[in-house]
């Protein structure tokens, strides 16, 4: 249709360099996340991963270079839920749909509704954030990234403080939403196994200050990587140079 707007959903990182006063915390970083792609950023403690992360949500402005987000729709998760203390749960999850002209009763049935596909209760639902477990808190903060079907999903370290059996439950939740809604994701994360189990690429940084130095990518579908090739394909990945550098492990042998 003539005029029509035509919506470019990517984001494009270019020549960026950053710092925080006299440090150099990010060197010429070059980076794309398109429509539909999940990116896992690795790297050791202090690489910039979390600084690159709040840069592309717009959270930082760039010292040099240009932060390009055509996403329209994008939220952001940290390792700590951040729940409104006194909110009960279902608003928290709702919250975000303020913006987006709906009835209160709308948003609660919105909400509802994606709250008990995370594995929540009606119960949960009425309670504040302090009476639930460290689990039901993430499910909750799940559940609200998803509420405003976000088309870029911003995960700092999101999982790490779960045990394994939540972390896989909680995987699988999010694979899910992403599949129905076709939404991008750019995660930080310290874990291969998650890394291997949820991206399309895995971008590898070094530290002092932040680079990119390699880009590996995964085509096995989500959907098909089950426990076992997970494993199996952490497994290889960690037998390479750039991924043992990037955890701070010696040269294979």
């Amino acid at each position: 249709m003539a005029g029509a707007l035509i919506i470019d959903r990517q984001l494009r990182i270019a020549a960026l360099n950053h710092r925080f006063g006299y440090q150099r915390v990010l060197e010429a970083i070059e980076l794309q996340v398109g429509a539909g792609e999940a990116v896992a950023l690795v790297g050791p403690s202090g690489c910039g991963k979390t600084t690159l992360l709040n840069l592309a949500a717009g959270l930082l402005a760039p010292w040099e270079g240009r932060v390009d987000n055509g996403f329209v729709r994008p939220t952001m998760m940290f390792q700590q839920p951040r729940l409104l203390p006194w909110k009960r749960t279902l608003d928290n999850i709702a919250l975000g749909l303020k913006t987006q002209g709906m009835s209160v009763a709308e948003r609660h049935a919105d909400a509802t509704r994606l709250a008990l596909r995370m594995g929540l209760t009606a119960d949960d639902l009425d309670k504040f954030p302090s009476a639930l477990s460290g689990g039901m808190q993430s499910r909750a903060a799940l559940a609200r990234a998803f509420a405003v079907k976000p088309d870029l999903l911003l995960l700092d370290e999101a999982f790490s403080a779960l045990d394994i059996g939540l972390k896989n439950e909680l995987y699988g939740m999010l694979a899910a939403e992403r599949a129905g809604n076709g939404s991008a994701a750019l995660m930080v994360t310290h874990d291969l196994m998650e890394a291997v189990r949820l991206a399309d690429r895995i971008v590898v940084m070094t530290g002092a200050p932040g680079r990119i130095v390699a880009e590996h990518r995964i085509r096995t579908p989500v959907p098909e990587r089950g426990e076992r090739w997970v494993f199996t394909h952490a497994a290889e990945f960690m037998q390479m140079p750039d991924i043992r550098a990037a955890f701070g492990l010696p040269e294979a042998r």
